[in-house]
């Protein structure tokens, strides 16, 4: 049966709760706070599949969005700026005063969602972000679903509505670690993208598509996540097209563990997936188990649209209008060799 507890209060002193969900060999704790996968655990391997922390204390200070719900626009709009329908908007800048990323600082992987369904097997979250709030037009209702839909498979369903045009592109920010290493350098990887999104400084994107081949970003053969070019490990934080729109659920990436035979297949609709190799990380508190989170500790793949989508007319469309629902869907298929 589905169980539902108090996990903690919010500096706002709103009570978040966890609810725990079973099925297909697969057990989740979910977070109302940023609707947050706080842990995973896959039957007949001991350690946890994600990054997460034991106590909600710890995700407000330390946590780098581990299992959380970025929103009401993933990634990184450059500038903060961006025109629609004519009009110009300025959104909060909360990286280093010069970008706008994954929604603000008091972005839905931020607050406490409301839980609205609750069963063995899944539960439903939603969340209201206000007209205005970071500079967003018009109210935008995000519904999000996470589905232990069996045989190791955990569907994670994003749906959004909004009353006013605006940007809006919702994805699942966990870090997966298949083994319980100190890194996850250790992993296979493969990636159905034969283009990246280059980027600037800011690791904003340009606007210009870079194919991968012969280069260290060719991911489509399975191979090493730990990678060198010109003598240097890769630093990977970079946004893979896997096509020009949304287009029905299919296999786009498969993260594999030798040392445990942990496998995860990621199966989605979005038309982008970044793959963050986790190389800043370096939290001062213990994660699960007592573990010490540093640099590759675990790695995310968000399945989005492309980032700063609403500042380039040759990426895929990020514009949410009244009347329409903006349905993302992943499964995340997990298997044991």
């Amino acid at each position: 049966m589905a169980e539902r507890e108090v996990f903690g209060t919010t500096a706002k002193g709103e009570t978040v709760y966890r609810v725990k969900i079973s099925g297909g060999g697969l057990t989740a704790h979910v977070m109302t706070w940023g609707a947050v996968i706080q842990d995973l655990r896959l039957e007949g391997h001991q350690p946890p599949l994600v990054l997460g922390f034991e106590r909600f204390e710890d995700y407000p200070e330390h946590s780098s969005y581990f299992g959380a719900t970025p929103g009401r626009c993933a990634n990184r709009i450059t500038g903060g700026r961006f025109e629609l329908d004519g009009k110009q908007y300025q959104l909060e800048l909360n990286e280093k005063g010069v970008t706008h990323l994954h929604g603000g600082s008091d972005g839905m992987a931020k607050r406490n969602w409301e839980i609205v369904e609750l069963a063995d097997d899944r539960v439903v979250l939603q969340i209201v972000d206000p007209d205005g709030r970071a500079g967003y037009p018009g109210n935008c209702t995000v519904t999000a679903t996470y589905h232990l839909a069996g045989d190791g498979v955990l569907t994670v369903l994003y749906e959004s509505s909004a009353d006013q045009p605006t940007p809006c592109n919702i994805c699942q920010h966990t870090y997966f670690n298949l083994d319980g290493s100190e890194t996850a350098l250790g992993h296979d990887i493969q990636i159905s993208a034969d283009r990246i999104t280059a980027v600037d400084v800011r690791q904003c994107p340009t606007g210009v598509l870079l194919p991968v081949e012969d280069t260290a970003f060719d991911l489509r053969d399975m191979g090493p996540m730990d990678r060198q070019e010109n003598g240097e490990r890769v630093l990977f934080d970079h946004n893979f097209c896997l096509s020009d729109q949304r287009v029905e659920k299919r296999r786009v990436v498969t993260a594999r563990s030798n040392r445990s035979g942990v496998s995860l297949e990621v199966h989605t609709t979005e038309p982008g997936v970044q793959f963050y190799s986790g190389y800043k990380l370096n939290v001062a508190v213990p994660g699960h188990g007592g573990r010490h989170y540093g640099l590759f500790a675990g790695f995310c793949l968000e399945t989005q649209i492309w980032p700063d989508a609403i500042n380039h007319k040759n990426f895929p469309d990020a514009v949410l209008r009244p009347g329409e629902v903006l349905r993302q869907e992943t499964d995340y298929v997990f298997r044991k060799s």
